[in-house]
């Protein structure tokens, strides 16, 4: 069966960013000129993707507004022959996939926001996308997902290796030798592990593929690290029942959910944006100088 269903969870209140995320969805802030979600919903309509569920929830109406329509907006910049950012209002709206939306009213853990898609994802395999990662390579991370289930039928988890100080903040896996280079098998998945209890340093990130039997596990699911709903919990349990893999991602990941990541991934894509790269290359260089100086 076709992957053609993605479920991008927007429901997190965003605390690390506060006060700026007070009033305005953590996914709205912007890399240079667009923002976060934005990054994830091209890469599923790059991937073959044909409809996205985002759940929300409060003080996240902004998201369904900037893919919506503004003709005031639009009359404007017509009106002014502003074309080329007339195009760029144009194609937020004319995404290319049906966007469907989902309030989480109590968010209870990814598991909680996950399990709110049963109904639109029915009885099809489907992806789950994190709007903290970006991630940059020739192929799609998710389009990856979906070519190795294409092969294996199976639920399918990007994982790639993190420094071993930094297990204890992802899911990690225990894996049991290579299917193929780069696709494991998995003995098991430990939510958040200790540094010493960490089976290994591949982290489960941002991109997940999953069958619907899924949803029976969330169901049923225990709660598990900060008392919440985890994922990574379902996700083990249903490899008890049926073969779920780990394709490690090699391309580049930025995590756009803390601060320094933010900053990071801002500048990245300013150096390859073509209204700033240039002065902005010229900027880091010099200030680069004075700090060296300053030393």
């Amino acid at each position: 069966m076709k992957v053609r269903k993605a479920v991008i969870p927007a429901a997190g209140l965003g605390t690390r960013f506060l006060p700026a995320t007070k009033a305005l969805a953590k996914e709205m802030l912007p890399i240079v000129d667009k923002p976060t979600i934005q990054f994830i919903v091209e890469e599923a309509k790059q991937s073959g993707i044909e409809d996205i569920l985002i759940v929300t929830g409060k003080a996240k109406r902004s998201i369904e507004d900037h893919f919506d329509s503004v003709p005031e907006l639009e009359q404007n910049l017509e009106s002014k022959n502003k074309t080329e950012l007339l195009k760029l209002v144009q194609e937020t709206t004319d995404i290319g996939v049906n966007l469907y939306y989902a309030r989480q009213v109590h968010p209870d853990g990814l598991g909680d926001a996950v399990r709110m898609a049963k109904t639109f994802v029915g009885n099809e395999p489907f992806v789950v996308m994190l709007g903290d990662d970006l991630m940059n390579d020739e192929v799609p991370l998710t389009k990856q997902l979906i070519n190795d289930y294409e092969e294996t039928k199976s639920s399918t988890l990007a994982v790639m290796q993190v420094p071993e100080d930094e297990v204890s903040a992802y899911g990690v896996i225990d894996p049991k030798g290579e299917e193929k280079p780069g696709l494991y098998n998995v003995k098991t998945f430990v939510e958040k592990p200790a540094k010493e209890d960490a089976p290994s340093n591949l982290a489960i990130i941002g991109r997940y593929l999953l069958t619907p039997e899924i949803f029976e596990l969330l169901e049923t699911q225990e709660r598990g690290a900060g008392n919440e709903i985890q994922l990574t919990d379902a996700i083990d349990r249903l490899n008890q029942i049926q073969k779920v893999y780990a394709h490690e991602f090699t391309g580049k990941r930025y995590d756009v959910g803390n601060k320094f990541g933010y900053l990071e991934t801002s500048i990245q894509y300013g150096l390859q944006h073509p209204q700033v790269k240039d002065d902005l290359k010229k900027y880091i260089i010099n200030l680069g100088k004075e700090l060296e100086n300053k030393d």
